[in-house]
């Protein structure tokens, strides 16, 4: 675990927030050493944060054994210079016991996934995950998306609750998202944090940012982390002509090819990851590969975008 505290650590991000994929062998088990590879070349390439075993690194396909494994190289590779944040979801008592066992591997904190399957009301979403933060002592950040909708008064009652320091955002709802900031702001003053979490966030960032959001979480980094330095530094500096440059050369593009196929958001960054030399092995079912073509505009697509880099020197 970094000495830090979670929140202070991430306030003000050096980078982008890094997702890695899990790697599989031939054979379909997990490939530790290759996860090892892939998550200290993030850290090394300058990611503020890493995310292990979250929505792009497939937690819904990880036995407990095999997210516990993950964690701990992740915490390994990541030797203490940024936080590693593990994800864990199902319902209550499986949330639970994956972030005692996240705690136990050394990780820096949570994000709390949606329960699984069931359409809760807000009083029982509001319990759900009170219940996963009094289950150990690591900062909890709320993942909203799919079925886990929050009313603005549902997150002031997480930012009141101990251990919870965020909500990242998977839904895309401006108007709700301002309402929840105002309301927290007025109800719960501090510092509350705010990611935009949906896939490929560097498209709908200019947006977030105008809501006081600036964290967010980048798939792009796991393939092409010159790329997603890139956008955030010029995001982070004003330089709008490479926000513009990059978002209409790479980033739309990118957008429009994963929309191509369910499942994208996950297999075609994995299709991306091996494309720049490091063999992750496939998706785990029930997601599937792209198909070759989409992996053949994928790489047409990587080429473009690191020469618009290129351009820019």
């Amino acid at each position: 675990m970094t000495p830090a505290p979670l929140a202070a650590r991430l306030n003000v991000p050096s980078g982008p927030l890094f997702f890695p994929v899990t790697a599989y062998g031939p054979d379909g088990s997990v490939d530790l050493d290759a996860y090892r590879t892939h998550v200290r070349r993030g850290v090394e390439a300058g990611a503020a944060a890493v995310f292990a075993c979250c929505g792009t690194g497939e937690f819904h396909a990880l036995t407990p054994e095999e997210f516990e494994a993950c964690v701990r190289v992740a915490v390994e590779a990541a030797e203490g210079r940024v936080p590693v944040v593990a994800g864990a979801g199902y319902g209550t008592a499986l949330a639970m016991r994956y972030a005692r066992i996240a705690e136990a591997a050394g990780a820096d904190g949570l994000l709390a996934m949606p329960p699984y399957l069931v359409v809760a009301g807000q009083e029982g979403l509001l319990r759900h995950y009170r219940e996963v933060a009094a289950a150990t002592a690591l900062p909890v950040i709320v993942y909203q998306r799919d079925n886990a909708v929050f009313t603005p008064e549902t997150v002031v009652g997480l930012a009141r609750t101990d251990g919870v320091i965020g909500l990242k955002d998977g839904l895309g709802d401006l108007d709700l998202m301002q309402r929840i900031v105002s309301a927290v702001r007025t109800e719960v003053p501090g510092d509350f944090l705010y990611f935009n979490g949906l896939p490929t966030a560097e498209q709908t960032q200019l947006a977030y940012r105008a809501l006081g959001v600036t964290l967010y979480s980048s798939a792009v980094f796991c393939f092409a982390p010159e790329l997603a330095l890139a956008f955030h530094q010029a995001l982070r500096t004003g330089d709008d002509a490479t926000v513009d440059r990059l978002l209409d050369g790479f980033f739309r593009p990118f957008v429009e090819l994963r929309a191509q196929g369910r499942g994208y958001a996950v297999a075609l960054v994995k299709a991306g990851v091996r494309l720049r030399g490091l063999d992750v092995g496939e998706v785990r079912p029930p997601l599937h590969e792209p198909t070759e073509d989409h992996v053949k505009q994928l790489a047409e697509l990587i080429e473009r975008g690191y020469a618009l880099l290129e351009e820019a020197k």
